[in-house]
């Protein structure tokens, strides 16, 4: 242990992943299959000692529980979201409640699994963030449509000129939809092509994250309902 009570860190090439769990089981185990993936975990047991963390280490992700002493962890994400702190967040919590799964994600979190939860699933949704991050800043052609343009490099938005902040999942989702230009790509399609997985967590997940890219891109949104079939982007989008 440090001496701000957090656990040490170990060291790897493909970053470190803050893993906030107060439950020392599940917090351990995590430990263990993300670094059979090669990551580096730093494991923090309250709502302080996270923020705290995800201040200074600048983790490649986090694994953020809800329930969690002191701070609940959607304070914590609402309080990183708010300091313009976009690290990749996948809310873990043992409430299966639709409602609470849209809260997540409209306080900006990426992803949302709930307890009781498969290690290897978990692993590998923390995975697909870590790498859509990556690849899409090796990537330095920017994508533009309309008053939108996406810097794949810095993965900076800027709509009419001015800058909107993004979730990592929002931005690879609006990224997606505008390299395919008039595309018309299902929910399922999305999941599996933006989230990397099949569609476990459901569509409403895709509607939801669309919703909120909609309204951060106001009247210049490029994105299109395609009823009964999905989504696509084009210059004259109407919903």
């Amino acid at each position: 242990m440090s001496s701000l009570g957090l656990s040490s860190t170990s060291e790897s090439a493909r970053g470190v992943i803050l893993v906030v769990e107060d439950e020392k089981a599940i917090a351990d185990l995590l430990r263990l299959y993300l670094s059979r993936e090669g990551f580096g975990v730093h494991v923090a047991v309250d709502g302080v000692e996270a923020l705290h963390a995800a201040r200074t280490l600048h983790p490649a992700a986090i694994v953020l529980d809800v329930g969690l002493p002191l701070i609940d962890g959607t304070e914590v994400c609402r309080q990183l979201r708010g300091e313009g702190n976009w690290t990749p967040v996948l809310f873990c919590t043992a409430r299966d409640d639709e409602v609470d799964r849209i809260l997540g994600l409209e306080l900006g979190a990426d992803d949302y699994i709930t307890k009781p939860f498969s290690p290897r699933e978990l692993v590998a949704r923390v995975k697909s963030v870590v790498r859509r991050s990556v690849l899409a800043a090796q990537s330095d052609a920017p994508l533009v449509m309309g008053q939108v343009r996406v810097d794949l490099a810095t993965r900076r938005v800027d709509v009419a000129g001015a800058p909107v902040a993004l979730t990592a999942t929002e931005f690879d989702l609006l990224a997606h939809l505008l390299s395919q230009p008039s595309r018309v790509l299902s929910r399922e399609q999305l999941l599996s092509e933006v989230w990397g997985y099949a569609a476990v967590v459901g569509t409403r997940t895709v509607d939801v994250h669309i919703a909120q890219l909609r309204a951060k891109l106001g009247e210049h949104s490029p994105i299109r309902t395609v009823r009964g079939v999905g989504y696509s982007a084009e210059p004259d989008a109407r919903e």
